[in-house]
């Protein structure tokens, strides 16, 4: 019996050492949890949004050039005027006074002019007089040259006269115009949005600071500015279709065209951290919608650019990685994670693509347009290819080439409705 005793231990021996050994051995390492997905065919829109305010399309602040005080307003918020209805009268007396005491100098300088022609005549009359006597021999050559001499005063005294009737005129006509002003007409067909003088205030006119006395808008005509970024702007054009959703008209989409595009950069903060860079664009409401007012927020999304059939993936699945790391079949990426870039190195979009072993590898991607969740591939994929769509840290960092993936756990860290998932927040 001995020797059965001998045996049992020697295999106990056996499998002990067996178990250790297996145990030294460099296990391979665990299949990375990702979120798989399908290179696929459909249509993709560019869209480039923004939010702003509703204005109407036209508005004019009425002010007054003259100063003086209000005595007639015969409109108020809300009423409908058409162009040249009287919108409000300053006190005209003493502008009706400029005008009689410029008309009564005019007149004065008339007369003037008169008088002196009927000396001009006479001295025309009494020149030809004493030329036909110094013919004669009756008259001396100086008496003739005297009697032309003042003529020649008289013809300068009328000349003189008539630019002063002239300069009267000026006058005449400037508070004639002046009196006009005293009387605020409307300039457009519209609306009245807004009165700040009351009757009995006094308007102070100025050629430098605006005293405004009401502000019209043509409500039939609605538009809504939005601010949009340097990259986005140059993807707009006149005339392009947009969507606009104004806050106050829950669940409603109106169309809208976009009608203007600064050509200059609104630049905010320059020379810090916090500098930005951005147009205003002009989109306006193709029909006015009821009850639609100035002011009211507005959310803004134009049509940029779109595709019928398109090779699209999520934007989430194309990430970058050094071109140096690239091979020129999109392997080797080196190392595992991705280490800050050096100064002239290049980066290349790729998506990692799996194989029949459930290996992936980046690929090379020359993409396209993107919309919110797709983005266009132009060259690297094929409709059918799968890919992986996340996490995004996994594939921003993490993922390699060559490295085995497996269908991630519904819930678990960075799934599709956690934290980086293709619910979760982006980086």
């Amino acid at each position: 019996m001995t020797w059965w005793k001998g045996l049992i231990a020697a295999v106990i021996v056996l499998g002990v050492g067996a178990m250790a050994f297996a145990g030294l051995r460099e296990k391979p390492p665990p299949a990375t949890e990702v979120q798989f997905g399908k290179v696929k065919k459909g249509p993709i829109t560019r869209t480039v949004t923004g939010a702003g305010k509703v204005e109407a399309a036209t508005t004019v602040k009425i002010s007054s050039n003259l100063s003086g005080d209000l005595i007639e307003l015969p409109v108020k918020v809300g009423d409908t005027v058409t162009k040249g209805q009287i919108l409000a009268k300053l006190d005209r007396r003493r502008f009706e006074a400029s005008v009689k005491q410029a008309a009564a100098a005019l007149s004065a300088a008339k007369s003037e002019i008169a008088t002196v022609q009927v000396d001009i005549d006479r001295l025309t009359r009494e020149l030809e007089r004493v030329k036909g006597l110094v013919g004669k021999g009756l008259a001396s050559q100086a008496e003739a040259e005297r009697a032309e001499s003042d003529l020649a005063s008289a013809k300068s005294r009328q000349a003189s006269q008539a630019d002063r009737a002239a300069q009267a005129a000026a006058v005449l006509e400037e508070s004639q115009n002046n009196l006009a002003k005293t009387t605020l007409f409307s300039p457009i067909d519209g609306t009245v949005i807004e009165v700040t003088r009351e009757v009995g205030e006094r308007v102070r006119g100025s050629d430098f600071n605006e005293d405004v006395v009401m502000t019209l808008a043509a409500l039939h005509a609605m538009e809504v500015k939005i601010e949009v970024g340097e990259h986005e702007v140059v993807h707009l054009k006149v005339g392009q279709k947009a969507d606009i959703k104004i806050d106050a008209f829950d669940g409603q989409t109106f169309e809208g065209t976009v009608v203007e595009i600064a050509q200059k950069a609104l630049i905010r903060n320059p020379g810090t951290e916090q500098e930005t860079t951005s147009f205003p664009v002009t989109v306006a409401l193709v029909a006015k919608p009821d009850n639609v007012l100035p002011g009211m927020s507005a959310e803004v999304r134009v049509t940029a650019d779109q595709r019928d059939s398109a090779v699209i993936v999520p934007v989430q699945a194309v990430t970058v990685r050094p071109e140096k790391m690239l091979s020129d079949t999109g392997a080797n990426i080196e190392g595992n994670k991705l280490s800050a870039p050096k100064k002239g190195e290049t980066f290349a979009k790729v998506v990692f693509v799996v194989d029949a072993e459930k290996r992936v590898h980046p690929r090379r991607v020359k993409t396209g347009i993107s919309s919110d969740t797709d983005i266009e591939i132009l060259e690297g994929l094929n409709e059918g290819d799968e890919i992986i769509e996340g996490p995004y840290r996994t594939l921003a960092k993490d993922l390699k080439d060559g490295d085995l993936v497996e269908e991630q756990k519904q819930g678990g860290p960075g799934g599709r409705g956690g934290p980086g998932g293709r619910g979760g927040k982006r980086g």
